[in-house]
């Protein structure tokens, strides 16, 4: 009954908030280079442009992270707090899709072709996301206290809208980063705040398997 009534109170304050205006805001723009641990520029990095500061409600959509040529496709997405990812294998063979991250522990198990599993995040933190199975496959995931997250194009600029107006902190992250970039701005309605961000990337860390060991054989050729 307590859910019903949640639900229902939710579902009218998503109303309410869907028939108000739009809140003043502002943008933050820019662009964010990548440079590899050894000096050398990086080119076409998945790059997730994002800011914190205020908390946002979780969007309906669910997020998409297959598994596909012993991948995950794509290997770095960022999530609202409590919202869902929904992992398919397109793979011909099984995966299990695990993390030990102290945000979102879980293990979803062995499933196959045309299967998948979804999980929620309810907190905020980096989950760090692997298989079980094939120890290259490698995947992290963002969860955010707000919406105010964009991946930049392959040149790496980015425009991040709907920005409320405030003092706020600006962070640029990517997979394998040695650590996320950050710049203050400041934010004022109808205008642009502009940042210029820097990463630099290294090689992709060492994991262990779901039980916290090594991979049994990491020379094996799995099917």
């Amino acid at each position: 009954m307590r859910a019903v009534i949640a639900a229902t109170a939710l579902a009218t304050l998503a109303g309410v908030a869907a028939a108000a205006p739009p809140p003043a805001a502002g943008r933050v723009v820019g662009a964010v280079k990548v440079t590899e641990y050894d000096g050398t520029e990086a080119d076409a990095v998945d790059v997730i442009v994002y800011v914190v500061g205020f908390n946002e409600p979780p969007g309906a959509e669910v997020t998409t992270v297959a598994q596909k040529g012993r991948k995950f496709v794509p290997d770095l997405v960022a999530i609202t707090a409590n919202e869902r990812v929904t992992f398919p294998n397109f793979d011909p063979f099984l995966h299990n899709v695990f993390s030990q991250s102290s945000a979102r522990k879980f293990d979803l198990g062995s499933y196959a072709r045309g299967e998948h599993k979804d999980k929620q995040f309810p907190l905020t933190g980096v989950v760090d996301v692997y298989c079980n199975i094939h120890p290259e496959m490698a995947a992290t995931i963002l969860v955010l206290p707000n919406r105010r997250h964009v991946r930049t194009d392959v040149k790496g600029n980015f425009v991040l809208d709907g920005v409320p107006p405030g003092e706020w902190t600006v962070f640029a992250y990517t997979r394998r980063a040695t650590k996320p970039a950050s710049s203050k701005v400041t934010v004022k309605v109808n205008a642009d705040a502009t940042v210029q961000l820097a990463l630099v990337r290294g090689a992709e860390p060492a994991h262990l398997n779901k039980y916290g060991e090594k991979y049994h054989d990491t020379k094996q050729v799995y099917p």
